[in-house]
């Protein structure tokens, strides 16, 4: 016995909101983010563009502010004027905070030992020094950011070379053979200098995030330009 299912999908333009609709849309999603509170922040919206103003306890709420905003569909750009104001029980010393940092970087475990510098002013923390892959750059600053008495971390990682451009490009193209053989040969890379362009086409969404995984894997690359389109 056969069978015969034929299933049609008819795809609707998105509807654009208006910016009273993308104002209601931020306050409910900031609403449903417990981290945030909501009371503290303002939301303009003009022509698409959210303005977040006010005052959060924790540079951890203005960050998990300005996330849960990105996340509503509509937006086409923020501009954040929020400030974080710790309160008493909050509040640390630039030397505390310092002391804090360099303990937490310290037991870190993706982090080479010493390899990065901090400096601390007015609750404001910068991160500089060398790492050689891009995860110990975001593991730093993950690291710090959510640390109390920390109003926000300027960082100044630098990911440092480690070896030269043709074996970058020979590193990466194998790598993206072993996993994704059937596109791996659509996939071309151009490495300049600590910077790499990949292009081609792919057949799907996973494989074109997996040949841009793969690139970031390279040590000694500072950034990686996606240029493949999905066919």
């Amino acid at each position: 016995m056969a069978f015969n299912v034929t299933s049609k999908y008819h795809l609707e333009p998105p509807v654009m909101k208006t910016d009273g609709q993308l104002q209601k849309d931020v306050t409910a999603e900031r609403a449903w983010e417990p981290s945030i509170n909501s009371a503290e922040i303002g939301v303009e919206v003009k022509e698409g563009i959210v303005t977040l103003a006010g005052h959060v306890g924790t540079y951890a709420e203005k960050l998990d502010a300005e996330r849960a905003t990105m996340r509503v569909s509509g937006v086409k750009a923020l501009a954040v004027e929020m400030d974080a104001r710790l309160s008493g029980s909050s509040t640390r010393t630039d030397a505390d905070i310092a002391r804090l940092v360099d303990n937490v970087l310290q037991w870190t475990t993706y982090l080479p030992k010493d390899s990065l510098q901090i400096m601390v002013e007015g609750g404001w923390v910068t991160l500089s020094g060398e790492v050689h892959w891009e995860y110990q750059r975001k593991a730093a600053v993950g690291a710090v950011r959510y640390l109390m008495g920390v109003k926000g971390v300027n960082d100044q990682i630098v990911i440092k070379p480690s070896i030269s451009a043709p074996v970058v490009k020979a590193d990466i193209e194998a790598a993206l053979k072993r996993r994704a053989q059937r596109d791996a040969n659509q996939i071309s890379v151009t490495v300049q200098g600590t910077d790499e362009t990949l292009t081609g086409k792919v057949h799907s969404w996973s494989e074109r995030e997996l040949a841009t995984h793969t690139a970031w894997e390279t040590p000694g690359l500072r950034s990686v330009v996606d240029n493949i389109t999905v066919f």
